[in-house]
C-alpha cells in the first residue's frame, strides 16, 4: 500500500515555469509547464483589450484597459487599482467587491450561490454589487463603469493588504 502523495510546486523565475513534484515512497514524478496569467490559467497575451472606467474610493475617476477573458480583479491588479482581493480571486472573501451600473450589471450572468454568500459580508452592498474576481471581462463590457466601495471588510487581518504576485 502506498502512502499518501506529497505535492510541491516551485516557481522558476528565470524560465517562467512552474515545476510540480509529486512524491510517493520510492517514486517521484516531475511536470513542468509555462506560466500564463496568474490565477486564470489562460494565455491572454493576444486577447483584445477594452476600456474600463473606474470611480475610486474617494470619488476620483480614471480609466484603464482590461483584457477580454481576465477578471475585473486581475485588471485592477495589473493597473495598481486599489481593489484588494485578499483570497487572490477564489471567491473566499468579499474584499474585491465592486459596484456596477445597472445596464452592465443586467447583462451579466447571475452570481453563483458562493458569490452571493461572500457578497452578504461586503461593506456597502448595493443591488448591483459583484465580486471583481467573479466577473470575466468580455468585448460587450467595453466602456463599463466600475465603482469601488469606500471600504472593505477583511476578516483575515483588518488593514492587511496582500500584494498580488
Amino acid at each position: 500500500m502506498l502512502a499518501a502523495a506529497v505535492r510541491r510546486v516551485a516557481w522558476t523565475a528565470a524560465t517562467k515555469t512552474t515545476t510540480t513534484v509529486t512524491r510517493r515512497p520510492q517514486q517521484a514524478f516531475f511536470h513542468a509547464s509555462a506560466a500564463v496569467a496568474h490565477g486564470s490559467g489562460k494565455d491572454l497575451k493576444d486577447a483584445p483589450r477594452i476600456t474600463l472606467n473606474w470611480v475610486g474610493k474617494k470619488g476620483e475617476e480614471f480609466t484603464t484597459d482590461g483584457i477580454v477573458g481576465e477578471s475585473i480583479l486581475d485588471a485592477a491588479h495589473r493597473h495598481d487599482v486599489e481593489l484588494e482581493g485578499a483570497c487572490e480571486g477564489v471567491c473566499a472573501c468579499s474584499t474585491c467587491h465592486v459596484i456596477l451600473e445597472d445596464p452592465m450589471f443586467d447583462e451579466l450572468e447571475d452570481p453563483s450561490e458562493e458569490e452571493e454568500d461572500m457578497l452578504d459580508q461586503a461593506f456597502g452592498l448595493t443591488p448591483t454589487s459583484r465580486l471583481g474576481c467573479q466577473v470575466e471581462l468580455t468585448q460587450a463590457q467595453d466602456g463599463m463603469k466600475i465603482k469601488l466601495p469606500t471600504a472593505t471588510r477583511n476578516f483575515y487581518i483588518d488593514g492587511h493588504v496582500p500584494k498580488p504576485h
